[in-house]
C-alpha cells in the first residue's frame, strides 16, 4: 500500500507538471483511501500555495534540480517549515526515503544536505521584504492589484490567501433557519456557529455522512457569493434564469429566498454539469428548479423573459486563490480574452430581462478588466440599462471570499 507521502508527492507531480488541478486531483489520490487524507491534503495544497516561497528556500542550496527531485524538496521544506506537528528528523528522513522508493537514491544525498541546511538556516517568512516571496503570490498579480485596488487594501486581504477558507452552510428555508441547521449540524457531531443567516462550519465532517446535509437541509455556498445573490432582491412569484449555474448553489439560493415558489430556469452548457443541478435540487427538495442545457452566449428566442437574472460569468477565479491555490500562479496573458467572452455572455442574458427587470452580474475574481470594465462597457453600449449597485469584496480571515457583483436594471 502506498505511504500517504507517495500519494502526495503523486499527486503534488500530476499538478506542477501535467496541469492537473487540484482539487481534482486531490479527490481522486484520496477516494479509495481511509486512513492520511487529511495528512495528504494539507500537504498537497500547502506545497501548492507557498510554491514561490518554498522554492526560494531551495534556490539557497540547490539550483536547479530535476522535476521530480524539486517536488521532493518542495514537500520536505513544506513539512519543516509549516507543518508543526511534522519532527523536522521525519521531515528529511521521509524525504530521502521517498527518493529511494521512487529510483532516485542517487540524490538522496542532496535532500538529504538540502533540507538539513534549510532547517539549520531557517528563512524569517514573517519579517521578508519581499511580499511575493513572504506571501506567496507572483509579483505581476501583486502589482496588478495595487494598481487597481491600492497598496493599503492589498497588503490588509493578502495574508487571508494562504489561510483556510471558511465553510458557509446554506439553510434550505424550505425545512430550516440557521438555527434549527446549526442545532442539527451539532447532532451528527458538526461544529459550527451562526454567522447572519447562514452556519459557519468550524470542524471537518463529510458530506456523504452528514444526515443534515442528505436530508435537504442545507448547500454549501460561499458568503460572497450567497450576499450577491441576495442583493438581487427575490419576489416569490418571479420568473429567474440562472445563466451558468453548474453546480447550482446560486439557484438553490433564490429558490430558498423565493420559499420555492416562482420558476428558476438554471442552466449550464454541459449535460453532466446540469445533471449536478438536477441532483442537488431534487436532494434539497426544490421543484421550482428546472435545469436544462444552454450556451450563455446563444440568444434563444423560445425561452420566457425574465424578472430575474443571474449571471455569474466563467472567470480567472483571483477572488478562490484560498481554495484554489494553483490560480495565483496564471499567467495574466493567459486570462486577456475572458473579459470578451463575458461581455458577450451578459448582452446576450439581457436580452432575456423584462422591462424593469434586475440583473446580477458577478465574478469571483479580482481584476477590474472583468468586473468593473465589463459593466461600463455594456451599460455604454445598451442604452436601456442602468447599474443599481456595484461592490466589490475582497477576501478576509473569517469572511467571503474576493468577489464583484453589480445590480442592472432595464428601465
Amino acid at each position: 500500500m502506498k505511504s500517504s507521502r507517495q500519494i502526495a508527492f503523486e499527486t503534488l507531480y500530476k499538478i506542477f507538471y501535467d496541469d492537473a488541478y487540484s482539487n481534482i486531483a486531490i479527490d481522486s489520490a484520496v477516494s479509495e483511501i481511509s486512513e492520511g487524507k487529511s495528512f495528504i491534503t494539507r500537504l498537497v495544497y500547502g506545497v501548492v500555495e507557498r510554491k514561490i516561497t518554498i522554492d526560494s528556500i531551495i534556490s539557497e542550496f540547490c539550483k536547479k534540480p530535476k522535476p521530480k527531485i524539486l517536488v521532493i524538496l518542495r514537500m520536505g521544506v513544506y513539512q519543516l517549515y509549516f507543518m508543526d506537528k511534522v519532527p523536522s528528523s521525519a521531515a528529511i528522513n521521509e524525504s530521502v526515503e521517498l527518493a529511494n522508493r521512487n529510483g532516485l537514491s542517487y540524490y538522496s544525498k542532496l535532500i538529504n544536505a538540502v533540507l538539513h541546511n534549510a532547517d539549520r538556516n531557517r528563512l524569517d517568512i514573517e519579517n521578508l521584504a519581499d511580499i511575493s516571496v513572504k506571501y506567496s503570490v507572483p509579483h505581476h498579480l501583486i502589482n496588478m492589484w495595487y494598481k487597481a485596488y491600492g497598496k493599503e487594501t492589498v497588503d490588509a486581504f493578502l495574508p487571508s490567501l494562504n489561510e483556510s477558507a471558511p465553510v458557509f452552510a446554506v439553510p434550505n428555508k424550505i425545512f430550516a433557519d440557521a438555527d434549527e441547521l446549526l442545532y442539527e449540524l451539532n447532532c451528527d457531531g458538526i461544529d459550527g456557529e451562526i454567522f447572519s443567516d447562514l452556519v459557519v462550519i468550524k470542524s471537518s465532517f463529510d458530506l456523504k455522512k452528514c444526515r443534515a446535509f442528505q436530508n435537504g437541509l442545507f448547500h454549501i455556498e460561499d458568503l460572497s457569493c450567497y450576499n450577491a445573490v441576495k442583493a438581487l432582491g427575490f419576489d416569490e412569484n418571479d420568473v429567474v434564469f440562472d445563466i451558468c449555474s453548474a453546480p447550482g448553489g446560486k439557484a438553490f439560493t433564490a429558490a430558498s429566498l423565493m420559499n420555492d415558489k416562482g420558476k428558476i430556469y438554471a442552466f449550464d452548457i454541459h449535460e453532466h454539469r446540469v445533471n449536478l443541478i438536477k441532483e442537488g435540487a431534487a436532494r434539497l427538495g426544490l421543484t421550482s428548479i428546472t435545469a436544462m442545457m444552454n450556451n450563455g452566449t446563444e440568444f434563444h428566442s423560445a425561452l420566457p423573459r425574465a424578472d430575474k437574472i443571474i449571471c455569474d460569468v466563467p472567470c480567472s477565479g483571483f477572488g478562490i486563490i484560498r481554495r484554489k491555490p494553483e490560480i495565483r500562479y496564471k499567467d495574466l496573458d493567459s486570462i486577456k480574452e475572458l473579459p470578451d467572452l463575458q461581455f458577450e455572455i451578459l448582452n446576450t442574458s439581457s436580452k432575456y430581462l423584462k422591462e424593469g427587470g434586475r440583473l446580477l452580474y458577478s465574478t469571483c475574481t479580482l481584476n477590474k478588466r472583468e468586473n468593473e470594465k465589463v459593466v461600463e462597457k455594456f451599460v455604454s453600449e445598451n442604452s436601456g440599462f442602468s447599474v443599481l449597485e456595484s461592490v466589490t469584496t475582497f477576501p478576509s480571515e473569517n469572511g467571503g471570499d474576493g468577489f464583484f457583483y453589480a445590480i442592472i436594471e432595464r428601465n
